[in-house]
């Protein structure tokens, strides 16, 4: 699962720099990152702190936050009738 998240993170960031028109440099430059957290992302790397992740998700105005697994697990449960 934290596979299919961290495509779907790489899939957004990346398709959110180019609608902008931005390189990796530049995006980096205007996020206050280094080069190699753009690519990591973007390459669905496991190994970003969310420190950073949220640093270039502020750039879209959004944020990953911790979600614990039971926070989880009570939102796939169905409301009772």
């Amino acid at each position: 699962m934290r596979s299919h998240i961290m495509k779907t993170l790489a899939e957004f960031v990346k398709n959110k720099r180019k609608e902008a028109h931005l390189t990796q440099e530049q995006f980096a430059e205007r996020a206050g990152v280094a080069l190699t957290v753009i690519r990591k992302i973007e390459q669905g790397k496991e190994n970003v702190k969310l420190e950073k992740v949220n640093q270039v998700l502020k750039m879209f105005g959004h944020l990953l936050v911790p979600v614990s697994s039971k926070e989880l697990s009570l939102k796939k449960e169905k409301p009772k009738t």
